[in-house]
């Protein structure tokens, strides 16, 4: 007989990394207990074997997540098929992150043992004044990219763009990217941890240049490179107390709540993967507060955020 489903919240445990350019504010800020005084990434809703979640409480509490795919695909609105499709993190960029370039699906299926590609989408959540991120380059063609790469005109080819808190960025496979130092960063992607280093800096680590990825990134990078316009744009002032859609592509959807008292809304998709990124509050009487992740399962209904808070939640498409 089969076994009913539990449709209940699922609470979930991060997991952190440290890196060679993170910092403290994970630790200080959200106060995850994993994180130190260099820790660059929160892995907040993953399934990831580089970091799987493990679900707090509950019906499934000690199930990684990644086992809860598995044995109850159904509550992701699901058949069970692959892998689960979303990477939700955090990100805490103290020094500069290398300059990046991810590969799409097919690429990674070919060179990176049947990996998922990475689509990503960055939302600022903090910034120093004046903040940037490169996104993008100036090569008109392949063949001056290769140029521009060989003889190190790093400043000359990539496109650096101002930011600031409450910007919204669009990352494509084939797109030239890195964070920069001072900006934390609230990032959906695919369930995926393929990425190629075009350019670090010349950063040693453990006495040693980490290793670069030059021959795929150029096979994969786009030229020219998509229009800011078609990237970026601003989040903030969106109305309060509604699910505001950011933005969706073949891989995910992308959603804002700012949470001002109270505010009742309908689970009517796969699933819904919350990360409350500011303030705190509670769902269906359950407390909740600045970076807790979770994930709303399938066919969960109508549910009710109380509280000042921003909410950043996810399905897939």
């Amino acid at each position: 007989m089969e076994r009913e489903l539990k449709k209940e919240i699922l609470f979930l445990e991060p997991v952190c990394t440290d890196n060679i350019w993170g910092g403290s504010r994970l630790k200080q800020e959200f106060h995850y207990e994993q994180a130190g005084e260099q820790t660059g990434e929160c892995w907040g809703i993953s399934a990831h074997p580089n970091g799987d979640g493990v679900v707090k409480s509950g019906s499934y509490a000690g199930m990684h997540l990644s086992e809860v795919w598995k044995e109850d695909p159904q509550l992701f609105g699901s058949d069970g098929a692959g892998v689960f499709p979303l990477l939700v993190k955090i990100i805490d960029a103290r020094e500069d992150l290398s300059i990046q370039v991810h590969p799409d699906d097919s690429y990674a299926k070919v060179h990176e043992n049947g990996a998922n590609g990475k689509t990503e989408c960055w939302y600022i959540l903090d910034c120093e004044e004046p903040a940037s991120l490169i996104i993008g380059h100036h090569a008109k063609t392949k063949e001056e990219l290769v140029q521009m790469v060989e003889e190190g005109r790093w400043k000359e080819l990539l496109r650096e763009i101002p930011v600031k808190k409450g910007d919204f960025i669009q990352i494509d496979p084939g797109t030239i990217h890195a964070i920069k130092g001072g900006c934390l960063i609230f990032e959906t992607q695919q369930n995926s941890d393929v990425t190629y280093r075009l350019y670090d800096y010349d950063r040693l680590s453990n006495g040693k240049p980490r290793e670069l990825h030059l021959e795929k990134s150029i096979d994969v990078i786009q030229v020219p490179s998509k229009s800011m316009d078609e990237s970026i744009f601003s989040a903030e002032g969106l109305a309060k107390n509604q699910l505001n859609q950011l933005y969706d592509c073949a891989y995910y959807r992308i959603f804002q709540v700012q949470v001002d008292g109270e505010v009742q809304l309908t689970q009517e998709y796969p699933f819904l993967a919350v990360t409350i990124a500011e303030g705190s509050g509670e769902i269906d009487g359950y407390p909740v507060k600045k970076g807790d992740h979770f994930v709303i399962p399938c066919g969960y209904g109508s549910f009710c955020l109380k509280g000042e808070m921003m909410v950043l939640a996810s399905t897939k498409c």
